[in-house]
């Protein structure tokens, strides 16, 4: 557990420069009086450890110190290779720099991490099912524009225009398969689809990043915020048992979520379920899923709308009439 610990400290110490002992403390889930001791030991093992005194003394490495990778387990160097996402660094433009870093993980390991069973054994196939990856000709751009903090102007295709645009670059997500570009647009976080992006410029304009900004919090909310704006109403269905089954695979994960099934079944076991839907022709496409297993109670017109649908299709599949 200690030899753990003192590597645990040298590695926040290599990464973050400055660190108090109190900090230290806390990441260690230790005492003061034990992270004194740990970095008595240190010092007195070689390791170049610093403190300073003072207010906003603390901790750091003498310039240039570099702590070796030896201390890894073979599972955590494995677990290293996942981060390595070969073809969307080259989608980035940065498949040359990925590749050298490997390179260069993989020669400061011990020699017996080197073969690493989970580069050989796992593999992240990003895109969804019965689609392609989107590789981006702009995409290298947009990403550079990120990594240095400078505003494009592009030209977006949304649904509805196309209107030319200036944003300061806050990240990029891929997300299913698709790279969007989460940008800054007078002075509010917007989200933007690369593959809509046209005739980008990166500008010599440079912007102050938001300090409180972060990237993973927003991407989570807009996700939420847009599940729920594309099924902003109710609709009261009945599902036999099969249906109930059949729910984790056809509602998406915020619908089953927010979904009341009755605690109480009929005598064939059928249940009253609520759930969030879209428009009366998107619920009655996603219902018509459920073929049998299910039965529209309401609202009235998406019982009236399946009703219709269901007619047609018996003129259809019974006469061969699709007028």
């Amino acid at each position: 557990m200690r030899a753990s610990r003192l590597l645990s400290i040298l590695t926040t110490l290599q990464a973050k420069g400055h660190v108090t002992a109190q900090a230290l403390a806390e990441e260690c889930e230790v005492s003061l009086r034990t992270i004194y001791r740990d970095v008595d030991a240190l010092s007195a093992a070689g390791i170049p450890i610093y403190s300073e005194r003072g207010s906003s003394g603390g901790y750091r490495l003498l310039d240039g110190y570099r702590v070796r990778l030896n201390g890894l387990s073979s599972t955590e160097a494995d677990t290293l290779f996942l981060a390595g996402l070969m073809r969307q660094a080259g989608d980035l433009g940065l498949g040359a720099v990925a590749a050298s870093a490997r390179i260069k993980l993989l020669a400061a390991l011990p020699a017996e991490m080197r073969p690493g069973a989970m580069r050989t054994r796992f593999y992240l196939d990003a895109p969804t099912w019965f689609s392609e990856g989107e590789t981006l000709v702009d995409l290298p751009l947009v990403a550079d524009a990120v990594w240095n903090e400078r505003a494009i102007r592009m030209r977006y295709q949304s649904r509805t225009a196309v209107k030319e645009r200036r944003v300061e670059p806050l990240g990029i997500v891929l997300k299913g398969g698709a790279w969007y570009l989460v940008a800054q647009d007078n002075g509010a976080a917007r989200t933007y689809r690369v593959s809509r992006i046209g005739e980008l410029e990166v500008l010599d304009e440079r912007f102050e990043y938001p300090a409180a900004f972060d990237l993973q919090a927003y991407w989570t909310e807009s996700i939420r915020r847009y599940e729920s704006e594309i099924h902003p109403n109710l609709a009261e269905i009945r599902l036999s048992p099969r249906g109930i089954e059949l729910m984790k695979a056809f509602l998406t994960p915020s619908v089953n979520a927010d979904a009341t099934v009755s605690e109480e079944a009929d005598a064939h076991g059928w249940r009253q379920v609520t759930l969030s839907v879209g428009s009366i022709t998107h619920a009655s496409m996603e219902i018509l899923r459920f073929g049998l297993e299910a039965e529209v109670v309401g609202p009235p017109e998406l019982r009236a709308e399946m009703a219709e649908i269901v007619s047609t299709l018996a003129k259809v599949y019974v006469r061969g009439d699709r007028s």
